[in-house]
């Protein structure tokens, strides 16, 4: 079914083709089925808020199409990008357990659908399955470690180039087989966000990478062009990658 943002919506979590590659919805039948039956579905346009720091939360949303960026704004209103959120990540976990506000803002950077669970549905299927709970602990600790590598990159990098080639290399990472090539739809100002700088710095790092060959750019596509001298100038052995 086509929803108005042109997504080609996923009705039901037990069919779709796509959850033996996401964490938490690769559930055995039973749990898949409930699932299933307490969750509903909805899509939101670009640039839409799904929920914003300091809300109360109501449930948690199942990123199932799409992409969200997670941020806090300062009192300031600085703005820092913690995390890009992939299909299959689930959104305001961490808060719906705990009770507690949302500690960051989530906004789609793109069409999304995401599957929405109330919070006693959710905290109800936690005590029902131990197989979910296990999920759920999972995607927290996953969601920990990228934390705690967000804050790595930015704490202890030396440079705006140091941090921009451990992005690259992060976000070539997280797609199979991508041999370099990569889709980048976040702005120079978004991407300033992500590693705690300008977007001048940005615009001004990403023409120096070009120019010296190590990335090529046209429109949304990224190329990375000299795999080693990107791994140089981020600090990272070969072997790591």
């Amino acid at each position: 079914m086509q929803s108005p943002y042109s997504l080609s919506v996923i009705d039901s979590c037990v069919t779709c083709k796509l959850r033996e590659d996401r964490l938490f919805c690769n559930l055995k039948p039973d749990a898949l089925a409930n699932l299933d039956r307490i969750k509903f579905s909805t899509s939101y346009a670009a640039d839409a808020v799904l929920f914003m720091e300091g809300q109360p939360p109501t449930g948690v949303m199942i990123l199932c199409q799409g992409r969200v960026k997670l941020s806090v704004t300062s009192a300031e209103g600085k703005t820092v990008i913690l995390s890009i959120a992939e299909p299959g990540e689930v959104l305001g976990m961490s808060s719906a357990i705990s009770g507690k506000p949302h500690e960051a803002t989530a906004e789609s950077l793109e069409p999304v659908q995401v599957n929405i669970i109330r919070r006693n549905d959710f905290l109800e299927f936690l005590k029902k399955f131990q197989e979910v709970s296990l999920h759920a602990a999972q995607e927290l600790s996953h969601v920990h470690n990228t934390a705690c590598r967000e804050i790595r990159m930015l704490g202890l990098s030396q440079s705006v180039q140091e941090k921009l080639a451990n992005l690259i290399l992060q976000w070539d990472e997280r797609v199979p087989n991508s041999k370099g090539r990569l889709k980048v739809t976040l702005t120079h100002e978004e991407i300033a966000q992500l590693l705690g700088t300008s977007r001048e710095t940005v615009t001004r790092t990403l023409n120096d990478l070009k120019k010296k060959k190590v990335i090529a750019i046209k429109g949304v596509s990224m190329q990375i062009m000299d795999r080693d001298r990107l791994q140089k100038m981020a600090s990272v052995p070969a072997s790591h990658v």
